[in-house]
């Protein structure tokens, strides 16, 4: 179920021309939707990637680069993670854990050969090395009613969103729920998974990796994927809600213009669920969003989009907290699709 990468026709703003961008995913079939809702489902995720760092100072460096603690992170949750540019702008995020003495970072995979890189400059004379291991290990969604599926493959079920447990299969990871379903990331030795997948077909249906993608939009959890790297400080995507920033922690790149948005008060946008009509051909990260009542300017971007239960395409969209006030907000053009904005699943601080 690999899916290719496909080169960008165009190069939206953020993007760096010639660099392969994620292939648009076929429109899943309602009863994909209706596996994940009603029942249970499982779906290889070939939209990810895995950085492994490994030596005796991984964490510490780790701890030097990226928005969370690295440092202290055990062996029992997960984090999510931003790796920010100097300037406090995102160049990819990350859900990072510990399988034995490695941590793992999972990143979509059309940003991870230049985060690695970039990563790799900084490494100098640490002992710590950051490896590609995505060709040896298979990353797998589970969504639903899966609990008992994975009580075959796995002694013990994480109990609490980002906790973590590790098996002979692997790692599994209990991430937020989506519209109130549970839902895992199975991360483990690609020809063991391989094997045993074929054991939850008689338990879960198996659906594509685009129903992922938009159950992590109906989670509102943004990912930085290619369109959109260095679009936006973390707070603009809700990291600092979503526990992806640790405030107290030592210096990262981008570190005091993150903490300077929060601590001044100066966090005037936010990221919000959105439906927009329309299809993934058209509705792309990195589009720009206009107000009716100021059309020659944007007043936001398009963060993630997947194609909807139903019709349409579900997006998380960086906006101006100001446009959601009155008005209406429109697609690619002042005179373009309107939006639907619908409540995320969590709160946002009040800004002043």
């Amino acid at each position: 179920m690999n899916t290719p990468l496909a080169t960008a026709s165009g190069t939206p703003s953020g993007t760096q021309s010639g660099t392969p961008s994620l292939a648009v995913l076929p429109r899943p079939s309602a009863d994909e939707f209706d596996a994940v809702l009603e029942h249970g489902a499982y779906m290889p995720l070939t939209q990810f990637g895995v950085i492994d760092a490994t030596g005796d100072e991984a964490a510490s460096f780790l701890h030097g680069q990226l928005t969370n603690d690295t440092q202290h992170l055990d062996a029992a949750h997960a984090r999510l993670a931003g790796y920010c540019s100097a300037k406090g702008r995102l160049l990819a995020s990350f859900l990072t854990w510990r399988s034995g003495d490695t941590i793992r970072l999972l990143v979509s995979k059309d940003v991870q050969a230049a985060a690695q890189k970039r990563l790799s400059m900084f490494i100098l004379r640490a002992k710590a090395k950051l490896v590609d291991a995505s060709g040896e290990l298979a990353v797998v969604g589970l969504a639903g009613d899966v609990r008992r599926a994975l009580s075959g493959v796995f002694d013990a079920l994480p109990d609490g969103v980002h906790v973590q447990v590790d098996g002979t299969a692997g790692s599994l990871i209990r991430v937020p729920d989506a519209l109130q379903r549970l839902r895992y990331l199975w991360i483990g030795p690609k020809a063991q998974v391989e094997a045993l997948l074929p054991s939850l077909d008689d338990k879960l249906k198996r659906v594509s990796p685009a129903v992922w993608d938009w159950l992590d939009i109906r989670a509102g959890e943004p990912r930085i994927t290619q369109p959109v790297v260095e679009q936006f400080v973390p707070q603009m995507v809700n990291f600092d809600v979503l526990g992806a920033v640790n405030f107290r922690k030592g210096c990262y790149p981008g570190q005091e213009v993150v903490a300077r948005s929060q601590y001044r008060g100066t966090i005037k946008r936010r990221t919000s669920l959105a439906n927009v009509p329309g299809e993934l051909a058209n509705v792309r990260p990195g589009t720009e969003l206009f107000h009716s009542d100021d059309p020659g300017q944007p007043c936001g971007m398009i963060v993630n989009a997947a194609s909807a239960q139903g019709d349409g395409v579900d997006l998380l969209v960086e906006i101006k907290l100001a446009s959601l006030e009155g008005g209406s907000v429109h697609l690619g053009a002042p005179d373009g699709p309107a939006l639907r904005f619908l409540a995320l699943p969590y709160g946002l601080p009040t800004e002043v």
